[in-house]
C-alpha cells in the first residue's frame, strides 16, 4: 500500500529527480532560478538542457515564492520552446502512482518538443551551397542564355521582292518609326 501513501514535497522531489535522472537529465537540486525577470529556488533544473521541476508547498511556504504573474511569464517562455517546466501544486494530495504517470506525461512532451525544435532547425539549415546557385551565379547563367540567344537568332535575309521594307532592312533604319507617345511618324 505505500505505492498509495501521499507524498510530502521532500519524497516528491526524491522520487521526481531520479525520474528525470532516469530519462538524461542532469538535476540540480533547490538552485536559484533567475530568467524572464523571475527569482525563486526550484526543487530541481537541468541548465543545459533547460527542464525542470517544482513542487509548490506550504511544508515550505514556497507558494509565495511564485506569483500567478510569474507563473504565467514562466509558462510563456514554455509554450514559446524556451524551457520545459513542471510546477506542481500541493492542492490536492498526490500518491507516488500519480505523480510517475504525471512526470513520464511531462517527460514525453518535453522530449517530443525538443525533436520537434531540432526537427524545424534542420528543415530551416540550407542544405549545400552547391545545390543552390548564388545570385551571382544565377545571374551569369541568365546572361549565358541571353548571349546564346542573340547568337542563334535568324539574320534577316534578303527579301524576295525590293521594296521599302527591304531598303530599311539593308540601311539598318526602321521604315516605320515609332515616337514616345507610340503613334506613327
Amino acid at each position: 500500500m505505500a505505492e498509495f501513501d501521499l507524498l510530502s514535497e521532500t519524497k516528491a522531489c526524491d522520487l521526481l529527480a531520479r525520474l528525470f535522472r532516469a530519462r538524461g537529465y542532469t538535476i540540480v537540486r533547490n538552485i536559484e532560478f533567475r530568467e524572464y525577470g523571475v527569482s525563486f529556488h526550484i526543487d530541481g533544473w537541468d541548465a543545459k538542457a533547460r527542464v525542470g521541476f517544482e513542487f509548490l508547498s506550504s511544508e515550505d511556504e514556497d507558494h509565495d515564492d511564485l506569483t500567478l504573474r510569474e507563473y504565467q511569464t514562466l509558462m510563456a517562455a514554455q509554450q514559446r520552446g524556451e524551457l520545459a517546466l513542471m510546477i506542481l501544486d500541493e492542492v490536492e494530495p498526490l500518491s507516488v502512482a500519480d505523480l510517475k504517470v504525471m512526470a513520464d506525461e511531462f517527460l514525453d512532451e518535453a522530449a517530443a518538443a525538443v525533436a520537434a525544435q531540432k526537427a524545424s532547425r534542420r528543415r530551416a539549415t540550407p542544405k549545400s551551397a552547391a545545390k543552390k546557385p548564388s545570385a551571382k551565379a544565377a545571374g551569369k547563367t541568365r546572361e549565358t542564355k541571353v548571349a546564346a540567344a542573340k547568337t542563334t537568332a535568324k539574320k534577316p535575309g534578303k527579301p524576295k521582292q525590293p521594296g521599302t521594307k527591304a531598303v530599311a532592312r539593308r540601311t539598318g533604319k526602321p521604315a516605320v518609326a515609332k515616337g514616345r507617345s507610340g503613334r506613327t511618324r
